[in-house]
């Protein structure tokens, strides 16, 4: 399998965090380590409306190989309030970031949805994750400089979706398939694309899981408020309310002219995606057996019923 591209890159203003530092337990490989997780969220353009968030998981002070680890001494900073925020401080003060992330998936199941055997459901939610944060002088002056991801991906599916126009949303198609991560772990996804040149193009690979379509894309994360105001005809006079959605995308803007040869050495083969594929689906079992251990230990009178976990990703 080749060394799979997967790259954000993201420069703004500091917004908002939620950042804190929390100390390993008695039970982790490490006890009484200090480590910082948490989000910092980043407004990517001139206006202050797109705010597109970075997840850390997992920084200590020093790496497992011994080195000091730059992102600790950043991120402290940014709890200490040695960098200002858009939100406490204004806009015109908020320090600027640079970060060099990548796209992960956070993978839980829940009860609020449960399926036929009452068992809790998997949830898989795109972010970003990690990654080198820099504080910088200047910015890029274009937003699309500020603002994008560049991954390989196999395409498993594509639909397209018609425009919602009560909610301010225009037409797009949902591209479905699977990225992969540092470790060449599978990450299921979906992006959208909106150009109506690029949703003729991706509905005509006609991608399935019989016929997957191995390629590079490039696009951009939108997470806005959408604002529209409504006018409501009355007898002796209108009604006017302003109705706010949030609106929160990751769309395609471009992709590579000829796709990759599929099931190749130099690409990746059928019997790699199929071990990439058991290999999520054994740890997707693990995560699903804690969550269910956690439930049991919460509530020891009550028997929970295990089951395999399992996504419909099949090849």
């Amino acid at each position: 399998m080749k060394k799979m591209n997967n790259k954000v890159h993201l420069e703004g203003r500091l917004y908002q965090h939620s950042l804190e530092k929390k100390v390993t337990g008695p039970q982790s490989k490490k006890p009484g380590t200090e480590y910082i997780q948490g989000n910092i969220e980043i407004a990517t353009d001139e206006d202050i409306t797109n705010i597109v968030s970075v997840h850390f998981s997992y920084i200590t002070e020093v790496t497992s190989t011994g080195k000091t680890d730059s992102r600790f001494k950043v991120l402290s900073d940014i709890i200490d309030g040695k960098y200002l925020t858009c939100i406490a401080d204004g806009a015109d003060v908020a320090s600027k970031l640079s970060v060099d992330t990548s796209i992960g998936v956070n993978d839980f199941y829940t009860d609020r949805q449960v399926d036929d055997n009452g068992d809790p459901t998997l949830v898989t939610a795109k972010r970003n994750e990690g990654g080198f944060v820099r504080v910088v002088n200047n910015l890029k002056e274009a937003d699309k400089d500020r603002n994008y991801f560049n991954v390989d991906i196999v395409i498993t599916g594509f639909v397209r979706k018609e425009a919602d126009e009560d909610r301010g949303l225009p037409e797009k198609g949902i591209i479905k398939g699977a990225i992969f991560d540092f470790r060449n772990a599978l990450l299921p996804v979906e992006f959208s694309v909106t150009n109506p040149k690029a949703i003729d193009y991706f509905e005509g690979l006609e991608a399935s899981s019989k016929n997957p379509v191995f390629t590079a894309i490039k696009g951009t994360q939108i997470s806005e408020v959408v604002k529209k105001t409504i006018t409501v005809e009355g007898a002796f006079g209108d009604e006017v309310r302003e109705v706010e959605n949030n609106r929160k995308d990751w769309v395609i803007y471009w992709a590579q002219q000829d796709p990759y040869d599929f099931d190749t050495a130099e690409t990746i083969t059928k019997a790699e995606l199929t071990k990439a594929m058991t290999d999520r689906q054994t740890m997707l079992a693990e995560v699903k057996q804690r969550y269910m251990d956690y439930k049991a230990s919460a509530a020891p009178a009550k028997t929970v019923a295990t089951a395999a976990a399992g996504e419909d990703f099949s090849f």
